[in-house]
């Protein structure tokens, strides 16, 4: 700091106009220098995030008469990309949509009809389970782009898969007979190779990279519920983790079970843990009984938002007589919250968009929900 006191008056006035000069002028090209470095990086910013609103997006899904005839939406390539498929006479054709500029792609195209498509955990892959006959399924792999992987034939009547979200190199594949009884592979997509299992339960879930988990029904005393077991590759026995179990999920990080409120069977509890099965969050909705088990909403789960969406009926009863309707309701895991998004809906399959801004709705995911907006759009062109 300068010391005016200890100058001669006569430098005084001199020495302070130039020391307040250059301090201005100083201040002046470092203010210029900020400025020529922060506006680019704004605008480069806001150019990767600006996108367009759900309600700018190009809605319905136009298809043209040389594609066939529209089967159902796949499911989230992207925020802005989908996955369809058309049929046409015995073929199916698999696209991807741009919802943005509204043109389709076709990614794979197979002669015999899809039954279904399933795209894997990191969306680099894609699972189409075909059908050549009706004891006859086939599995092919493709990537992303389209690129044809592996190809393999399952005796079967029907076929069920679960992708292992932490080596997408192994697919769990159970094979149904007529009569449902059934055998469950490990399909290894690397080589190709099939790997009989020995569990009890046909529709078994990923919770580690080489331990699974299922209900594990009394075939001998049917039940409404079942205990939830963990077993591990390699591994004698399996453990029990939770006793009385309606349903359950795993996510990366994250269980999600549901059960019967001890205190009144007509609630349905829905408790979330992480993977050292502490309790993060729980809430309960009306439960709705079917002749033989309970019925469980459709939901789906934000990884990104840690938000849990999920239809919920007005009261209690039996599901065959039910017709109040069903609320979408979203569960904030995080703030502890919950929020009606719409009312007056059917119970039908959601997939959130992986920004969890969006979510496909319906039994062929003809519908989308802008969930900020809680507006519905139509991707099929009802005509």
């Amino acid at each position: 700091m300068i010391h005016f006191k200890t100058l001669k008056q006569a430098n005084h006035a001199f020495m302070l106009l130039i020391f307040i000069l250059s301090s201005l002028f100083l201040s002046a090209c470092s203010g210029q220098e900020q400025t020529k470095q922060k506006i680019p990086i704004k605008d480069e910013k806001t150019k990767e995030t600006a996108v367009p609103l759900v309600k700018e997006w190009k809605m319905p899904i136009s298809i043209s008469a040389d594609q066939g005839e529209f089967y159902k939406v796949i499911g989230w390539l992207s925020d802005q990309q989908i996955f369809y498929v058309t049929n046409l006479k015995q073929s199916s054709h698999l696209y991807l949509y741009n919802l943005i500029t509204g043109k389709s792609k076709l990614i794979y195209k197979t002669e015999n009809p899809i039954v279904n498509v399933q795209i894997s955990p990191s969306k680099k892959y894609l699972l189409i389970h075909s059908s050549p006959s009706s004891n006859e399924g086939l599995v092919t792999i493709i990537d992303s782009k389209g690129t044809e992987l592996l190809k393999k034939t399952f005796p079967s009547y029907d076929l069920d898969f679960e992708w292992n979200p932490y080596n997408e190199s192994q697919i769990l594949v159970t094979k149904f007979a007529e009569d449902w009884s059934f055998q469950l592979n490990l399909l290894d997509t690397k080589d190709a190779s099939t790997t009989v299992l020995h569990f009890p339960e046909p529709f078994i879930k990923w919770i580690n990279k080489d331990e699974i988990a299922y209900l594990n029904w009394n075939r001998n005393s049917p039940s409404l519920d079942a205990p939830l077991s963990f077993n591990g590759f390699g591994t004698e026995g399996e453990k029990t983790v939770f006793a009385n179990i309606i349903q359950f999920e795993v996510y990366r990080n994250m269980l999600m079970t549901v059960s019967a409120n001890k205190q009144d069977k007509s609630m349905a509890d829905y408790s979330f843990f992480d993977k050292k099965l502490k309790k993060l969050f729980s809430f309960s909705i009306p439960q709705l009984s079917n002749y033989s088990d309970w019925l469980v909403p459709f939901y789906d789960y934000s990884e990104g938002k840690k938000q849990f969406i999920t239809f919920k009926p007005l009261t209690s009863g039996d599901a065959d007589t039910y017709s109040e309707g069903f609320q979408l309701i979203r569960y904030d895991l995080v703030k502890g919250s919950s929020e009606i998004l719409l009312g007056g809906l059917e119970n039908v399959p959601l997939s959130v968009s992986p920004s969890g801004n969006a979510a496909l709705m319906g039994n062929s995911f003809e519908k989308i929900i802008d969930l900020n907006e809680k507006k519905i759009y139509d991707l099929k062109r009802n005509d």
